[in-house]
């Protein structure tokens, strides 16, 4: 596995600020008692700070500053520090438990693509997994991704079938949309929004992408595209919100051609607008009357229902040759692809033919976030 191994020394105790205290009175040649003296605090208390047993307030730190003339922010630093490697080691002994979690996680091609470090040591890795999709803890994780997204669980075999894989690429849409400064959700620009991307079709690629990202942040909504991970999430979509005021739109570009990108889009979109914002979405083996709306959206706002019926008949006897399918795209407004591909996902034209106006599309389009 290409990877880069982290090896970062931790080490596996933690030594409280008190040996040094003991250690720099004995240098003095002062007892405890006499420090406690000088510090107006029990013997007592003196000792469980020296033994770790109490912890080091900052109120301590500076009697500490007065009688030993060494910084208050020394001793409170090296408390601070001693607690954090304390918490550390109790987090490490928790989590030494739950490794098994990352037989969920394809952890070796999240590393590969540079989502997150590789690290040798199990319980890191596993640390280095939960801060990938901030959580604190593998319960935490569990109780978002798995009970919070139980509707796409149910709706989506591919999810069933994967969930860690697909939980992963979910995050990685989440973490790029923060990259994008969207206005608040209005549906109605949003609207207005997917009838000028409608005529971006026929646009070069990259322009077009830039021109689409640009609408949609504008009008609420972030869109962007991660690449499947490889044998493990075969999912073309998923559509999701955010928060009350943004929706996110993530494409994984997994069908390469402009009618399945096209239409994969205009399909999330199509959720977003008609269904409610508790929902999430995932294309790919999923059904149920809610993806025959979104798809029946798609097909409506690509594709005027009056046109195409027209067109059906008319071409139906005489089959359908590149430059009637070309013409009737230029009279509608889109790219000829798409038509390309109703036609054959219709019945009406075998998928081996007119597959020439389909148009490949480039998957690194666009950084997310970038501006136009």
């Amino acid at each position: 596995m290409s990877r880069t191994v982290e090896n970062e020394y931790r080490p596996n105790y933690a030594v409280p600020p008190g040996q040094t205290l003991l250690e720099t009175i004995e240098t003095f040649g002062m007892s405890q008692a006499e420090l406690a003296e000088r510090m107006g605090r029990p013997r007592k208390t003196i000792n469980e700070i020296i033994k770790g047993k109490a912890a080091l307030t900052p109120e301590t730190a500076l009697q500490l500053e007065r009688v030993l003339g060494m910084p208050a922010s020394f001793w409170s630093n090296y408390e601070g520090l001693y607690r954090q490697a304390l918490a550390r080691l109790e987090e490490a002994q928790a989590l030494a438990g739950e490794v098994r979690l990352l037989e969920q996680m394809p952890v070796r091609e999240m590393v590969k693509l540079g989502w997150i470090r590789g690290w040798e040591d199990q319980i890191d890795q596993l640390r280095e997994v939960l801060q990938f999709f901030a959580v604190a803890s593998p319960a935490q994780w569990r109780k978002r991704w798995e009970v919070e997204q139980q509707a796409a669980l149910r709706s989506s075999p591919a999810f069933q079938s994967a969930k860690g894989a697909i939980s992963a690429w979910l995050r990685k849409g989440e973490i790029e949309a923060q990259r994008i400064d969207c206005a608040p959700y209005d549906p109605d620009k949003f609207k207005k929004a997917l009838r000028h991307i409608r005529a971006l079709t026929r646009e070069p690629q990259p322009t077009a992408w830039a021109r689409l990202v640009s609408l949609c942040a504008q009008s609420g909504v972030a869109v962007v595209v991660v690449p499947e991970l490889p044998g493990r999430t075969h999912v073309s979509g998923a559509t999701r919100w955010l928060s009350a005021d943004k929706a996110l739109i993530q494409l994984s570009f997994r069908y390469k051609t402009d009618d399945q990108v096209w239409f994969t889009f205009f399909h999330e979109a199509g959720h977003i607008l008609l269904h409610g914002k508790r929902d999430v979405f995932i294309e790919e083996g999923a059904d149920g009357e809610r993806e025959k709306q979104a798809d029946e959206f798609a097909l409506n706002l690509l594709l005027p229902p009056a046109k195409f019926r027209k067109f059906v008949p008319v071409r139906a006897g005489r089959g359908y040759s590149k430059s009637a399918i070309e013409s009737f795209a230029d009279q509608i407004g889109i790219a000829p692809g798409i038509v390309v591909g109703r036609l054959q996902h219709g019945g009406l034209l075998p998928y081996t033919h007119c597959n020439g106006l389909k148009r490949p599309f480039a998957l690194a389009i666009q950084e997310p976030g970038s501006s136009n």
